[in-house]
């Protein structure tokens, strides 16, 4: 069994942390708010003040944390995982949701340091994190992700591999982009349904079995129509305009266009505008409820 260690005990790495736990690895952990590692603590995981020190010594580093600002205060700096005096070409796993151009510099720092990097963002609610269900998207090396499939089939029931290293956020990008633009599609669709006299539940009820429905419409709009948007957060409103901002400038780089992009981060900034950020993104439908007619 190797030695991990991991960085970002949030809704998503907490559970897959404890499944590292589970299949007999060693377990090194960092987390801002220290209490989050408490469980894994008590099961025999060490947990340590800095990245830096999670990082000694480690056949492997796992982070999931929210954002760039976040990857890049983990990595870098003299506290850094990068500071860290680990085992010849370990192995850098990023699962984090990140922007394709930060994901490029940080492999570089990487392969500078003599080490291996995957790109391998997730897609999966908490629950699958915490049973080992996730699909991860992986841009890799292929001999680097041949390393890491043992240690990565402790996290998932799929690996889907793009290509290079930056492929699997490309992506993820792209995905959570659609992703975006459907919840902001139903929820303004189910704004209108409202202000026209429907009973949201048997709009709810309709959608689900029409053509317009997806796992993540789905779940969405019950939470719009039943008001649900508090209690045991999937994924915020803040989280998703960080994923479409960084998809929209990929897109960018790449020149294309993005109307529909555009079009959900401004419907998704106004949310956080609102003071509703972190918040599920169910909340959305407020935001459309707010808009001005014409």
């Amino acid at each position: 069994m190797a030695t991990i260690a991991f960085v970002g005990l949030g809704r998503m790495g907490l559970g897959m942390a404890s499944r590292l736990q589970s299949a007999g690895h060693k377990l090194r952990l960092y987390n801002r708010t220290r209490s989050r590692a408490d469980g894994l603590a008590r099961a025999g995981a060490l947990v340590f003040d800095s990245p830096r020190e999670a990082g000694q010594g480690a056949d492997a580093v796992i982070a999931m944390v929210a954002d760039d600002a976040a990857s890049r205060a983990i990595w870098l700096g003299s506290d850094g995982i990068l500071a860290a005096d680990m085992a010849a070409a370990a192995l850098m796993v990023e699962c984090s949701t990140l922007s394709h151009d930060w994901v490029l510099q940080l492999s570089a720092c990487c392969r500078a340091r003599g080490l291996r990097y995957l790109d391998a963002p997730v897609t999966g609610l908490p629950e699958a994190a915490a049973a080992g269900e996730l699909t991860l998207l992986v841009g890799a090396v292929p001999a680097d992700l041949d390393a890491a499939r043992e240690m990565l089939a402790s996290l998932s029931n799929r690996i889907l591999t793009f290509g290079a290293v930056g492929a699997g956020t490309a992506y993820k990008l792209i995905i959570n982009m659609m992703g975006a633009v459907q919840i902001a599609a139903a929820a303004e669709g189910l704004a209108i349904a409202e202000r026209a006299g429907l009973d949201l539940t048997t709009v709810v009820a309709a959608i689900e079995t029409s053509q317009a429905a997806s796992p993540q419409v789905v779940r969405n709009t019950r939470r719009m129509a039943s008001d649900d948007h508090a209690a045991n957060v999937v994924f915020s409103g803040a989280l998703r305009l960080k994923d479409v901002e960084y998809a929209v400038r990929f897109a960018r780089s790449l020149g294309v266009a993005s109307p529909l992009g555009l079009a959900a981060e401004a419907i998704y900034r106004r949310l956080c505008a609102m003071g509703y950020g972190e918040v599920n993104e169910s909340k959305v439908i407020d935001a459309c409820r707010a808009e001005p007619a014409g």
